[in-house]
C-alpha cells in the first residue's frame, strides 16, 4: 500500500512538473508577446515625440538663408585665394632653389672638367 501511495505521489509530482513546464513555456511566449508590444509602443512614442520636436523648430526665412549662403561662398573664395597665393609662392620658391642647385652642379661639373682637361692642353 505504501508503494501505491508513493507511486501516486510520484505521479502527482510528475504531473505538477509537467504543468510547471507547460506553464513556463506559456510564459515564454507571453513574454515575447509583451516584448513586441513594448517595442511597438516605444516606436510609436518615438515618432510622436519626433513630430512634437519638429513642430518646435523655427525655420529661417528665405532672405536669411540667402544671406548666410552668400557669406559662406565669400569665405570659401577668400580662403581659396589665400591658399592659391601661398601654394604658388611656395612652388616658385622651390623651383628657384632647384634651379640654383642645378646651376651650381653644372658650374661644379664644368670646373671639374676644366681641371682635368687644362693640364693636357697646357701640357
Amino acid at each position: 500500500m505504501a508503494d501505491k501511495k508513493e507511486k501516486a505521489a510520484s505521479e502527482v509530482k510528475k504531473s505538477n512538473a509537467d504543468k510547471a513546464v507547460k506553464k513556463e513555456k506559456g510564459n515564454v511566449f507571453q513574454k515575447i508577446g509583451n516584448a513586441f508590444k513594448k517595442a511597438g509602443s516605444a516606436i510609436k512614442n518615438f515618432f510622436k515625440n519626433f513630430r512634437g520636436e519638429c513642430k518646435k523648430i523655427t525655420w529661417p526665412s528665405g532672405k536669411t538663408v540667402l544671406n548666410s549662403s552668400l557669406v559662406v561662398i565669400a569665405a570659401i573664395l577668400i580662403v581659396g585665394l589665400v591658399i592659391l597665393v601661398f601654394d604658388t609662392g611656395i612652388s616658385e620658391a622651390i623651383d628657384a632653389l632647384v634651379g640654383l642647385a642645378a646651376d651650381h652642379k653644372a658650374k661644379e661639373a664644368a670646373e671639374t672638367a676644366a681641371s682635368i682637361i687644362f693640364p693636357f692642353i697646357m701640357g
